[in-house]
C-alpha cells in the first residue's frame, strides 16, 4: 500500500499541518524539513498530485499546443521553454494538432480538462476562437510566432519583425541586381505569411519596383510544399533569378528541386533561405539565411508566462514581444550584372 502523509506523521512525530505546509511548498524549521525528507525517501512517499491541485488550484502544468511536432523550428522553441519552465517547476503537456483546427480546438478542451496553469499555442485557428473557454477559465496565454488580432489585449505574443526579416532578404537580393525575385510562403491566413509577404513587397518599394504576382507561391510550411512551389517557379515562362523561402522545410523541399532540375546554387539561380539548422551544413554549407533567435523566442515565451502566473487576474498584464531577426550572407546570392 502506498505510505500517506499519516505515515510521515507517525515516523517523523510532526502534525500533519505541518508536513503538508512542507509538502506543498512551504517553509518550515530546517530540521523539521530534514525529518520529512528523509521520511519520504524511507516511505517512498508519492504526493497526490491531484489532490494537491484541488487545494492549491495549481498542477504545476503547462499546455503546449503547435500546428506539427516535425516543424524544427517549433521543436527548438519548445526545448527552450520547457527547460526554462522545468527550473520553475513546471511540467509541459505538448499538443500536435498537425495544422488541423478541430484537432488544435479539441487540444485546448483537453488541457482545460487537465487543470494546466497557463497555455502556450501557436494558432492554426485564425479567429482564435479555440482559446475562448480557456480565456473564460482564467488561463494566462502566450501566443508564439503569431498575433490575434481579435485577441488584442487578452493574450500575450512572442514575434519576431517578420516584416524586417523579409525586407532585408529581398532588399540585399535587388541590390545585387536582381529584379525577379520568386518568394514561397506559408499558409497565406497566417499572420507570419502575411507579414513576410509585406515585407518583400516594401523591398521592392524601396526601389521603386514591383513584382510578378506570379512569383509570390504559397504553401504549407513543409518540405514537400517547399518543392511543390520550387517546382512551380522554374516551370514559368520567365523564373525567376533568385528564390526567397520562408521557412526551413520549405528550404529544404526548395533545394531538392533544384538539384532535381540540375541547376546549380548560386550559378544558374540564387537562393536565401530561413533558419540555419545542421542539415543545412550538409547540403549547402555557406547558405545565405534569414536566422530568427529560435533561443530568445523560446526563452521569452517561457518567462512572459511565468510573469504572468506570478501576477494575480487583476495584475497580469499582456504584452507583444517583439524579437529582430538577422540576415546570415553566404555564398547562395550571385551578382547580376
Amino acid at each position: 500500500m502506498a505510505a500517506t502523509m499519516k505515515d510521515i506523521a507517525k515516523m517523523t512525530g510532526l502534525g500533519l499541518a505541518t508536513i503538508s505546509k512542507y509538502l506543498n511548498g512551504g517553509k518550515v524549521r530546517p530540521k523539521n524539513q530534514k525529518l520529512i525528507d528523509d521520511a519520504v525517501r524511507e516511505l517512498r512517499f508519492v504526493p497526490n498530485e491531484f489532490a494537491r491541485s484541488l487545494k492549491t488550484r495549481q498542477s504545476r502544468t503547462i499546455g503546449v499546443v503547435i500546428p506539427e511536432l516535425g516543424n524544427q523550428f517549433i521543436t527548438s522553441i519548445i526545448t527552450t521553454m520547457e527547460d526554462l519552465l522545468r527550473q520553475h517547476d513546471y511540467a509541459v503537456i505538448v499538443c500536435d494538432c498537425r495544422t488541423d483546427a478541430k484537432r488544435e480546438k479539441d487540444a485546448v478542451s483537453f488541457l482545460i480538462h487537465k487543470r494546466v496553469d497557463g497555455l502556450i499555442n501557436m494558432p492554426t485557428d485564425t479567429s482564435g476562437e479555440h482559446l475562448r473557454p480557456a480565456l473564460d477559465a482564467g488561463i494566462p496565454i502566450v501566443l508564439v510566432d503569431r498575433i490575434l488580432k481579435s485577441f488584442s489585449g487578452k493574450v500575450s505574443a512572442v514575434v519576431v519583425d517578420n516584416v524586417d526579416a523579409a525586407e532585408k532578404a529581398v532588399r540585399h537580393l535587388l541590390e545585387e541586381g536582381h529584379q525577379d525575385i520568386g518568394l514561397i510562403l506559408g499558409n497565406e491566413r497566417i499572420y507570419t505569411t502575411q507579414k513576410r509577404r509585406e515585407g518583400y513587397l516594401n523591398a521592392y518599394e524601396e526601389f521603386h519596383a514591383s513584382p510578378r504576382e506570379e512569383l509570390i507561391r504559397f504553401s504549407d510550411y513543409t518540405m514537400e510544399g517547399g518543392y511543390r512551389q520550387m517546382k512551380a517557379l522554374l516551370k514559368l515562362p520567365a523564373p525567376p533569378t533568385a528564390v526567397f523561402v520562408t521557412n526551413y522545410e520549405m528550404t529544404l523541399g526548395a533545394m531538392i528541386a533544384l538539384n532535381e532540375a540540375g541547376l546549380t546554387v548560386p550559378d544558374d539561380i540564387s537562393l536565401i533561405g530561413f533558419d540555419k539548422l545542421d542539415l543545412f551544413g550538409a547540403m549547402f554549407p555557406n547558405l545565405t539565411l534569414v536566422k530568427q533567435p529560435q533561443n530568445a523566442i523560446g526563452e521569452c515565451v517561457a518567462r512572459q508566462l511565468l510573469h504572468m502566473l506570478s501576477k494575480t487576474s487583476e495584475q497580469s498584464h499582456c504584452q507583444i514581444i517583439t524579437l529582430s531577426a538577422q540576415l546570415q550572407e553566404g555564398s547562395s546570392v550571385k551578382k547580376r550584372n
